[in-house]
């Protein structure tokens, strides 16, 4: 046993204690290391300059401001002078409706058809009325020739002493008799041609035609309805078959205010905006001014003709009117004032300056603007801006020029 555990004690590996100690140390740097790495880290994640949240609203451009030399402003309507709710003269089926909704129709052209199966057969008998009425004057004509005839041979008989005063005055009753008939059928005649005259215009009243040239803007009845001129009751007849408007009648109603009628004169020159076309001014001219005023709303009626009519002004579309007072000079009905719009909330003073701050991409770029008046919580910019432009309306009271940001 004590030779087993000596031979075990030689084979014993010693470690020198020296490379145990140089370890240690370097551990303990590498772990420092380590530690100042990540401090630093944390530092710069905690204190780096974070981007500021905004909220942004967008410029938006307003054309059709006050026009230059306005002395007054109003709202009204197009209206169209010339309009009419087509229908037939008769009652009756609708067999043929030959209109759509916007097409222009001339004056005369048909635009539906009545059932004329009745009224054609009265005419078929009022003219052969007629016809039987001219064969009895025909005949009468021929007896009436022959009457006198008979009269005159009579008359000369009785000079020559053959005949007797009895004989003459028989021929002259009958020829007297025939020609009063005559007359009698002339008449009956003319009756008849009157009576089919008359079945002849029924008929021709089957036929809805167009009064005067123009659009028609809606399409009210249906074949197999039942028409009238005349309204029905149970709504099962129409009383009429379409609208035509007469485009080249078109002007505008505004209603003006009774304080401010004195600034309003017919022939006074005037600028008109259509609701559908803002950016759009139409030169009009004051028709008259209606002689009477609205009790309940204090107003009084102005009609204005366009000066030059398009195609994009219809009937019902809301217009606004600029009154103008003395002529402006050459241009200046045509040049439309261009402003844009933002919130008062994008205004900030820096030392006596407006200024704006214009997003651009992450960051936001100071910018000087001129202000005017708006009324509203929107200011007018007249320079500085453009539409479209994205401005801060809220966000740190320390925001300055070149800081990133980021939009809420």
């Amino acid at each position: 046993m004590a030779a087993d555990k000596g031979t075990l004690e030689q084979l014993r590996i010693e470690r020198p204690t020296e490379a145990a100690g140089e370890g240690a140390p370097r551990a303990a740097l590498w772990a420092a290391a380590v530690v100042v790495v990540l401090g630093v880290a944390a530092a710069w994640w905690f204190l780096r300059p974070r981007p500021a949240e905004v909220r942004v609203a967008a410029v938006r451009e307003e054309t059709g401001g006050a026009a230059p030399g306005a002395v007054l402003n109003a709202s009204g309507y197009v209206t169209a002078r010339r309009q009419a709710t087509v229908s037939a003269k008769v009652t009756g089926k609708v067999v043929e409706v030959m209109i759509e909704e916007g097409m222009a129709v001339r004056q005369g052209q048909e635009l539906a058809r009545l059932d004329s199966r009745n009224v054609a057969a009265q005419v078929a008998l009022a003219e052969a009325q007629l016809e039987d009425a001219r064969r009895a004057l025909r005949e009468t004509e021929v007896r009436l020739r022959q009457a006198n005839l008979t009269r005159e041979r009579q008359r000369r008989l009785h000079a020559q002493a053959v005949t007797s005063q009895a004989d003459v005055d028989v021929a002259d009753a009958d020829a007297d008799s025939l020609a009063a008939h005559l007359t009698v059928q002339r008449q009956d005649v003319a009756v008849a041609e009157r009576q089919l005259a008359a079945r002849r215009q029924d008929l021709d009243d089957t036929v809805v035609r167009a009064p005067f040239a123009g659009m028609v803007t809606t399409k009210d009845a249906q074949p197999g309805e039942m028409i009238s001129p005349l309204s029905a009751g149970g709504g099962f007849t129409r009383t009429g078959v379409c609208t035509l408007v007469d485009m080249s009648s078109l002007e505008i109603d505004v209603d003006v205010g009774e304080s401010f009628i004195n600034r309003v004169r017919p022939g006074q020159h005037a600028e008109a905006v259509l609701d559908a076309y803002p950016d759009w001014r139409i030169p009009a001219t004051v028709i008259a001014i209606v002689p009477t005023a609205e009790r309940q709303k204090a107003t009084v009626k102005v009609r204005l003709a366009f000066d030059q009519l398009d195609p994009r002004i219809l009937p019902e579309e809301g217009v606004k009117v600029a009154f103008l007072g003395d002529e402006p000079a050459a241009g200046a009905r045509s040049a439309p004032a261009r402003t844009v719009r933002v919130p008062r909330a994008a205004l900030r003073q820096d030392h006596g300056t407006t200024v704006v701050f214009v997003l651009r991409g992450d960051r936001v770029e100071r910018r000087a603007v001129r202000v005017g008046t708006a009324p509203g919580d929107e200011a007018a910019v007249l320079s500085g801006l453009a539409a479209g432009d994205q401005v801060v309306v809220e966000g740190p009271p320390d925001l300055a020029d070149g800081r990133q940001v980021k939009v809420r």
